[in-house]
């Protein structure tokens, strides 16, 4: 079994991680069922969302300060992640409703997302390094699709019981963290010594490519989630003028947010010939443009604007796997895992203020929000700029 894992690393460490991070937004999946049987309301789902994210900062911050993600075995943390989230996950229906247990239950999912997210960019590193910009693409492409995922969720299963959907994202995260774990850990990384000292997930940023790399990840993570964020009330403002009522918001913000995978897809088969950088840069660029124009093009045609959002959600995730390529590249080899931890800490960090400044806003600026966004791209690329990663 294990060797025939072994011929075929990359579609399962890509399989691996759409199953674990189907935790990530379980919750939101169900939403519509879940709040009418225990009366939630929309804030209760922000509340719950942002717990997951608190807890994968808190996780990540973890593996990057105490160097876990290089003293232990990829394959070892992700089978271990995998269970514990599974079984988080599963404990919510034990505590749904119930404040603060409840968010309790999604911090502990987004502590365990910390172990598969960032490991599973670590182990397609060790198996596939030739070529690391279109295998991470792959992995970002999952992740991406178990976002858009709920949305189609909430279009489809309203009548299922609740319980069904979260069981079963438990069962798919702990089938991902043994095929990993069957998988193994790859031989392009050195072996886990076991003495690597505390904040050793901290060295890369004394070196001037890492960071600039990891400016360049800051700015893409400032715009990307507030992005997601309001995707749904953009497209529900280009309905509502077209008279439509809100039976088209999922499916739509599916389809847009869903188009981020065959952004990240494409931006990698485009880097095995013009480079990470190049990727990166292109996409910070379109995604930057748009959100300074889309807002003064709010008097347009709605199918028009639905079209710019459709652009703006290739974009906005294309360059995220390329940045995660840019920083094992330039990361010391024997930290590269506490190094994309660390990365990634900060980055979804900045998620935070970015969606609570936007959706905050949203009902005193409208569309106007969108200009927000614009400083995480232009900051990324003025960041890209001074270092000069190679890809």
């Amino acid at each position: 079994m294990t060797s025939l894992l072994q011929r075929y690393p990359l579609p399962v460490i890509v399989l691996a991680q759409l199953f674990g991070t189907s935790l990530w937004f379980s919750i939101n999946g169900v939403w519509l069922s879940l709040s009418a049987e225990l009366g939630l309301a929309e804030s209760d789902l922000g509340r719950l969302t942002l717990s997951v994210q608190a807890g994968f900062i808190a996780g990540t911050l973890a593996l990057a300060v105490t160097g876990l993600a290089d003293r232990f075995g990829a394959s070892r943390i992700f089978l271990i992640s995998s269970l514990l989230g599974a079984l988080a996950n599963a404990g919510f229906v034990a505590g749904a409703g119930v404040f603060p247990l409840d968010s309790l239950f999604r911090f502990a999912t987004g502590l365990c997302l910390a172990g598969i997210y960032p490991l599973g960019m670590k182990l397609v590193i060790a198996w596939t390094p030739k070529y690391a910009g279109a295998a991470l693409a792959w992995l970002v492409g999952m992740l991406t699709l178990g976002t858009a995922l709920p949305h189609l969720m909430r279009g489809v299963t309203s009548g299922m019981p609740w319980e069904w959907p979260l069981f079963a994202s438990s069962c798919l995260a702990l089938l991902g963290g043994l095929l990993v774990f069957l998988l193994g850990d790859g031989p392009h990384l050195p072996k886990a010594s076991g003495r690597l000292p505390l904040r050793q997930g901290l060295s890369a940023l004394r070196l001037p490519r890492f960071r600039a790399v990891a400016g360049g990840y800051f700015g893409h993570m400032w715009e990307l989630y507030a992005f997601w964020t309001l995707v749904p009330l953009l497209i529900g403002r280009e309905l509502q003028r077209l008279g439509q009522g809100d039976a088209l918001i999922p499916w739509l913000s599916f389809a847009v947010i869903g188009m981020g995978a065959a952004g990240c897809i494409g931006g990698g088969r485009i880097s095995r010939t013009l480079g990470s950088e190049w990727v990166a840069r292109r996409a910070l660029m379109v995604s930057g443009v748009l959100c300074l124009l889309y807002p003064w093009m709010n008097g347009l045609p709605p199918a028009l604007l639905m079209a710019a959002l459709l652009v703006w959600g290739v974009a906005v995730v294309a360059d995220s796997p390329q940045f995660s390529a840019l920083a094992a590249v330039t990361a010391p080899k024997e930290t590269v895992g506490s190094s994309l931890a660390v990365m990634n800490a900060v980055g979804f960090g900045l998620t935070l203020p970015a969606i609570w400044l936007t959706s905050g806003l949203w009902n005193a600026w409208g569309v106007w929000v969108a200009l927000l966004l614009l400083p995480g791209p232009v900051f990324g690329l003025w960041s890209l700029s001074r270092g000069k990663p190679e890809a």
